[in-house]
Parts: C-alpha cells; sequence; structure tokens
C-alpha cells in the first residue's frame, strides 16, 4: 500500500503541474556548444531575462524552454565563455543551437565546479562537486601524472585509504559502494599500479562530477556514491592534440574531424615504462600498465545524433617468470540521443563491461593459473520531458545481465599437485524503472522528487547447495543440492528506493538545503582488505546474500560571500546500512566452494559534519574542505558480536588545496592533506597450540595507525608561444611529499630480531611507510 501511495502522488504532482501548461506554450531548444571544438556544454545556463528565469543544458548538451507567447531576451551563459544574447519573437516552436566563444582570459576559473556563478546557494543539488579538469592538471600530482581520483580524495566527505591508492570511501561507505563510470559503463577496479594511479586520463575527460548525497533517481547499484566520468567528444573543427612524458609513464591524445561539423572522432594512449628501467638494469620482473580510449560520434540531424566509446585498460606483474598476475577493465558504449518533438528528448545506450584478473604460479609442483572475471551487458532508456520552466521531468528503464565468475584454477604442469577445477558461474538480471521531477514551486522553494524500483533476479544456470547450517564455515554440512536451468530464476529482490531534495534560498546569498534517498546494492564484493588487489570477487545477492540498503538524510547551509568570489558550505548527514557484507572471523575467501557460510550481516551507520570554502576569482584560487565523520559496523559473527570502527574510519580530515596564476607563463599549485590515523587489526599477544604459536587478536579494527600528513608543490612553466608555431608546449615540475613525512601505510607485527639472523620469543609491531619526498618532471605538448 506505501508503494501505491507514494507512486500515486507522484502522478498528481505531474498532472497538476502539467494542467498549469494548459495555455498556449512555445518551445526554444538546442544545443549549447564550445565554439572551439564543437564539444556540447553540460550544465550551460539558459536564462530568460524577462521572466528572470530558465534552465540548465543536461549531460549531453541539451535544453528546452517551454513559455507563452511573447518576445524574450535568451542569456547563454557558460563559465569560461563569452555570454551570448539573442533575442526571439515568440509566435512558434524554436530550434536554437548556439556556439559560444571561449573567453581570451581565463584566468578566474573555478576549482570545483563550472555552473552558474551563485550554483552553490541557486541549485537544488548538494552533496555533489563538478571537477574542473583544468584545475586538476594545475594541482601536483605523483610522479606528475594528473588524477583526478587523487582530487577527489581532497574533498569533503570523501575518505583516501592511504597513500599510494585509488581507493576512496564516501560519507561511511566501502569501496565497494561507489558506483564508477566512464562514459556510463561501469570500472570495477580504478586503479593502475596498485592506485599510482587512476584509470582516468586527464587529456580525454571532458566532465566529470561526483555524487555523496541527493542522488536523483535515475542511478542507483551502489550505496555510497556515484562517479560519473564523460570523455570529450572529439574536435569537429580541426585537427588536433596532445601528449606528455612523464617519468614513469608517457600519454598521446588524438582529435579532429571525420566531417567538419558532422562527426569527429578521440583516441588516446597511455603506457607506463618501470619495465623498461628494471629490464636495463638486468632484472627479470615486469611491472606495467597501460590504457586506451577512443570515441568516434556523428550528427545525422538535430534529432538524432550517435556515439561509441571504448575503453581499454590492463596491469601487468612478473617477478622473475615465476609468479605474476594481472588485471584490466574492458569496456563499450554506444549511445543514440533522439528528440522526439521540442520538449522530450531521449538517450538510448547499449553498454558491455568486461573486468578479470588472473594469477600465476610457475613452479613444477604447484604450478597453476587462475582466472575470475565479472561480465555485463546493459540496455539503458532514458526519457527529459521538459513540462515547462517550473518542472524538468525524467523517467525511463534500465537492464543489466551479469555473468559472475568466480574463478577456474589450473595446473601448469603434469606433476603440479593442482587439478582442473572451477567454481560455479553465476548470473543476474537487474531491473530498474525510475521516474523524476524537479519542480519549482516558487523563487524562493524547489523541490526535487522520483522513485526508482528496483528488481534484482539471480538467475540459472546454477546448482545452488542447501546447508544444515548455513553459518557453520568451520565445518560445512551440505544436506541438498537444487540444479536449475538457464535464465531460471532463483532468488527476486524487489526493493523501492525514494529520493527527495528540497532547496530554500533565504536570500540571494544563501540557502539551506535538504535530501533523502534510499539506495540498492545487489553487487557485493568478496574481499578482506582496504587496500585494492587484483584478488576481488564479486558476487550477486542469492538465497545467502540479502541486498544491502543504505538510507542517507542530509541537511547544508550555502552561502556565497563577496559578489560570489567565494563559496561556503557546511553539511550534515547520517546514513543507516542494512544487511552490510562482512566475512567471519579467519574467513576462507580464495576459491571456496562453500564461500556462503562465510557470509555475514549486519548493520553499519555512519554520521558527520562537512565545511567547505572555496575561493573562486583571481589569481590565487583554492578551497578548504574538513570532514569529522565516524562510520561503526555491528556484525553477527563477527568480532565477537561485538561493534567495532570499519576499516576506513578516519576521524578528523582536512585538505587545503591552492592554485596561483603568477603570470601567462608560470602557474603555482599546492596542497596539505592532513587525517587521523584509520583503524586497523594487530595481535594483542600470542599463545601456544599444539606445538604452534599463534597470535591473539582480541578486536577487529581495535588499534589505529599514526595520524597522517602530507604537503605537495607543482609549478608549471608554459614558454612564450611563437605565434608561427601550432603547438603550445609547458613543463611541470612537482614535489611529493615535500618534508618526507614516513606515513605508515599499514603495521605488521614480526618475530623481534636480537642479533643478524637470531630472534627472539617476542613479538615486534613494524610500520611500513611507501614514499618519502619524491621530485617529478613532465613535458607536455598541445596541438
Amino acid at each position: 500500500m506505501k508503494q501505491i501511495s507514494l507512486v500515486a502522488i507522484l502522478a498528481a504532482i505531474f498532472f497538476i503541474s502539467h494542467q498549469s501548461t494548459a495555455q498556449t506554450r512555445h518551445t526554444v531548444n538546442g544545443y549549447v556548444k564550445d565554439a572551439e571544438n564543437g564539444e556540447e556544454l553540460i550544465g550551460a545556463t539558459v536564462l530568460v531575462k524577462e521572466l528572470g528565469t530558465g534552465t540548465v543544458t543536461n549531460v549531453y548538451g541539451f535544453y528546452a524552454v517551454s513559455i507563452p507567447p511573447g518576445t524574450y531576451t535568451f542569456q547563454f551563459s557558460y563559465l569560461g565563455y563569452q555570454t551570448v544574447e539573442q533575442v526571439f519573437e515568440l509566435k512558434e516552436n524554436v530550434e536554437f543551437n548556439i556556439e559560444l566563444p571561449v573567453e581570451a582570459r581565463q584566468m578566474e576559473e573555478l576549482i570545483i565546479t563550472d555552473e552558474a556563478i551563485d550554483a552553490n546557494v541557486s541549485d537544488i543539488k548538494m552533496s555533489k562537486n563538478e571537477l574542473d579538469i583544468k584545475q586538476v592538471k594545475k594541482l601536483p600530482a605523483l610522479f606528475g601524472e594528473p588524477d583526478i581520483i587523487k582530487t577527489i580524495q581532497l574533498l569533503p566527505g570523501v575518505i583516501s585509504a592511504g597513500e599510494g591508492t585509488s581507493s576512496f570511501f564516501v560519507r561511511g561507505g566501502s569501496a565497494d559502494q561507489n558506483l564508477i563510470l566512464i562514459d556510463e559503463a561501469p570500472i570495477y577496479d580504478p586503479s593502475h599500479l596498485f592506485g599510482l594511479f587512476s584509470v582516468f586520463n586527464a587529456d580525454v575527460i571532458k566532465d566529470s562530477e561526483l555524487y555523496r548525497g541527493g542522488i536523483p533517481s535515475r542511478y542507483g547499484g551502489r550505496l555510497s556514491s556515484i562517479l560519473e566520468v564523460r570523455t570529450k567528444d572529439g574536435n569537429n573543427k580541426k585537427l588536433g592534440g596532445a601528449a606528455g612524458i612523464g617519468l614513469l609513464a608517457s600519454r598521446f591524445m588524438l582529435e579532429g574531424p571525420i566531417r567538419k561539423d558532422k562527426s569527429s572522432f578521440i583516441v588516446s594512449g597511455r603506457r607506463s615504462y618501470v619495465d623498461l628501467f628494471l629490464k636495463a638494469a638486468n632484472q627479470d620482473n615486469l611491472v606495467h600498465f597501460y590504457d586506451v580510449n577512443a570515441k568516434v560520434n556523428w550528427k545525422h540531424n538535430n534529432n538524432n545524433r550517435f556515439f561509441f566509446a571504448l575503453y581499454l585498460g590492463r596491469d601487468v606483474f612478473s617477478f622473475e617468470d615465476v609468479f605474476g598476475f594481472d588485471w584490466g577493465n574492458t569496456t563499450g558504449t554506444f549511445r543514440w540521443n533522439h528528440l522526439f518533438n521540442d520538449r522530450l528528448f531521449s538517450n538510448t545506450s547499449i553498454i558491455a563491461s568486461h573486468f578479470d584478473y588472473k594469477l600465476g604460479l610457475e613452479d613444477d609442483a604447484q604450478g597453476f593459473d587462475w582466472k575470475s572475471n565479472l561480465q555485463e551487458l546493459t540496455l539503458k532508456q532514458d526519457f527529459n520531458y521538459f513540462l515547462n520552466t517550473s518542472n524538468e521531468f525524467e523517467f525511463g528503464y534500465h537492464l543489466t545481465y551479469r555473468q559472475f565468475s568466480p574463478g577456474r584454477i589450473t595446473p601448469t604442469s603434469e606433476s603440479s599437485l593442482f587439478t582442473e577445477q572451477a567454481i560455479d558461474k553465476m548470473y543476474a538480471l537487474d531491473h530498474a524503472f525510475y521516474v523524476g521531477n524537479q519542480q519549482k514551486i516558487s523563487d524562493r522553494l524547489t523541490f526535487r522528487y522520483g522513485l526508482r524500483l528496483s528488481v534484482f533476479q539471480n538467475i540459472g544456470k546454477q546448482d545452488v547447495f542447501i546447508y544444515e547450517d548455513p553459518k557453520d564455515n568451520i565445518d560445512p554440512t551440505r544436506i541438498d543440492t537444487v540444479s536449475y536451468g538457464a535464465f531460471e530464476n532463483i532468488k527476486t529482490y524487489v526493493n523501492l528506493e525514494p529520493r527527495f531534495s528540497a532547496r530554500y534560498l533565504l536570500n540571494a546569498t544563501s540557502s539551506v538545503k535538504l535530501s533523502y534517498n534510499r539506495m540498492v546494492q545487489n553487487t557485493h564484493l568478496i574481499s578482506s582488505g582496504t587496500v585494492p588487489i587484483p584478488f576481488n570477487t564479486w558476487s550477486p545477492s542469492s538465497p545467502y546474500l540479502k541486498p544491502q540498503i543504505a538510507d542517507q538524510v542530509a541537511a547544508g547551509y550555502f552561502r556565497n560571500i563577496k559578489d560570489n568570489s567565494i563559496e561556503l558550505s557546511a553539511e550534515v548527514y547520517y546514513k543507516d546500512i542494512q544487511n552490510v557484507t562482512d566475512f567471519a572471523d579467519n574467513a576462507q575467501l580464495f576459491f571456496n566452494d562453500d564461500l556462503t557460510t562465510e557470509y555475514r550481516q549486519g548493520n553499519s551507520w555512519s554520521y558527520g559534519l562537512e565545511l567547505m570554502a572555496q575561493k573562486k576569482e583571481g589569481r590565487f584560487t583554492g578551497f578548504v574542505s574538513y570532514t569529522l565523520s565516524k562510520a561503526e559496523r555491528d556484525v553477527p559473527g563477527v568480532n565477537n558480536d561485538k561493534t567495532f570502527l570499519a576499516n576506513y574510519d578516519r576521524r578528523n580530515v582536512l585538505n587545503l588545496v591552492g592554485t596561483y596564476d603568477l603570470s601567462d607563463q608560470w602557474q603555482f599549485g599546492a596542497n596539505f592533506s592532513y587525517s587521523s590515523g584509520r583503524p586497523i587489526t594487530v595481535p594483542a599477544g600470542r599463545y601456544e597450540y599444539d606445538g604452534y604459536q599463534v597470535d591473539y587478536i582480541t578486536e577487529r579494527n581495535g588499534y589505529a595507525l599514526p595520524d597522517f600528513h602530507k604537503l605537495d608543490f607543482s609549478a608549471t612553466y608554459i614558454p612564450k608561444k611563437n605565434k608561427d608555431r601550432k603547438w603550445q608546449s609547458s613543463w611541470v615540475f612537482s614535489i611529493y611529499n615535500i618534508y618526507s613525512r614516513k606515513n605508515a601505510f599499514t603495521i605488521y607485527t614480526r618475530l623481534k630480531e636480537i642479533e643478524d639472523g637470531v630472534y627472539s620469543d617476542e613479538k615486534e609491531a613494524v610500520k611500513i611507510s611507501l614514499f618519502p619526498i619524491l621530485p617529478s618532471v613532465t613535458y607536455n605538448i598541445r596541438f
């Protein structure tokens, strides 16, 4: 009954809104683009000056404004571009595409957002950040490689696992509870070289946004955050490119028109060359990564546009041809934008994704190859209906088919102790129906509300074991096996996910915002650590594994000062997670046919305060973010049934980020980071059992690492451009961890060494640190 009443309320609101448009209206619609390269501009502002209202372009650069007949002045604006005005005498519907010229000087760019100058206050969106890739490139980067993931880790509400990792944790959620998308395709491991680099090549990124809360109904499948990265479509005006040579990796990018103003392409590649240095040093070890991005798009007419995007990335590690492992993501996205009429916009996407990981050992007695993967195919049909200037309606249907291959092991020699075997594959169908509306109630009050219906099916072909005690992971006893045929339903979970946001303008420079969202996650990461490694196995919800469900409420105060040049925000949140997945103490996760007996599910909760101040204008720009938070778990069968801190709990996190444009030739950047030490589990003592010395664990995450802090610095030099040359070069000098702080990555225990080769019975704790001071230099060219 609750579900029916919520749907009825939504339908009634939409009906009332639709009735308010019964009078004659005409629609102005089209695309807003960059005049230099033809790229659609996301979030460009379209203002009807006489009405004091308007809209912004959607994620595909499309806008539509429906208003009564009359003469109006439309103002098109986007940060870093010239504002253009156009007068329309509306007697009928008008199609108007516009290309905005880039401003001659862009010294006053936002650090985080590319939206309207007062968007921090006026926009209904909260707990959301858009990253300006131009500013990301100015900031110090490990080994000189610009990285949006490292920048995301500096934002409020986002916690880093530590140095040298691409994992991030949002508002008390684990790393697997973040949905990471590139051109709408999921990325299951965003790291290269164990997290030194992320999979995102900065040269091809067009737009990226992170949702920590207030998540629209079109997104689902994860509990904590959505990171959506969109790559450039390619310059449809002229041929261009970029390249960079760094200490550990180099990259290139080429883009240009296939047919001017009609179709274009972009392709990029990146590769590390650590393995070349090792070979030069006569080392047999092999360590390298590579990735490739490619996209083509073509405009059939203004009503039909087509895109195809590809991503391929891989990491390879090999040690003396004896032991090795590798992992990688491969994605492909086909997208069709179609305009049914002046108000109804459609996006149809077909998305394929493949994530695999391999492990191998070359040994006559114990040699083996182990492989595991996750494949999925998705169909998305999304609609935007621009009802009027007060209502923007969206709805759609998503269908995803997934194949989980937990592992197959193959012996590499006839004398190997291993035999060929595989854990049964698992399959799932994930359906989602959603509807939402952003409604302007008055000049001060705006709502955004929606519903998402998640229908998840664990399907065959699969044999499901029935256990005498599903929680007995020590000696599991199977009492029956049920066989399911292909696509036969094993278990279905249906969940309704309501979403709601509100913004109330207190005055022209301040507002308060509120949001609530429920998120459901049906794919579970089988992993026992916080450090991203390639041996992670994913599993679907099943008879033994319930969906994880998160409810989050957030409230915030937003204020702009000094003519919108400085943005201030304060947010508080509370998140409650049901059926959070953990594993029994001493669980066996690797190649376990009875893995379901290791599952433990319980509750998790987190709450916190997030403060942020950012300066947007002038030669000096930057932001300060502070997060005070706590994340706990209570899982029966784990930690002796006692509540414990999550692995990623960091009580205090402070980040200071700044860039300074000294001149057209010199730009400087710096960031300082401080955070409380994260919890870890270490033995409290030892005891002897059957002649063996065994570590004694009193509690999970009962200890904490030392506090973390470091300072990074960068300088960019851009030589004066020769007017006769078509290319521009730059040098980036950076220093990572400038005062060489030995931050603890982890701590382990070992027998105390009395002298060389002689050990006592006592154990000692040993701190592992990754990076001392690291200078680097990168040479970039663009043409």
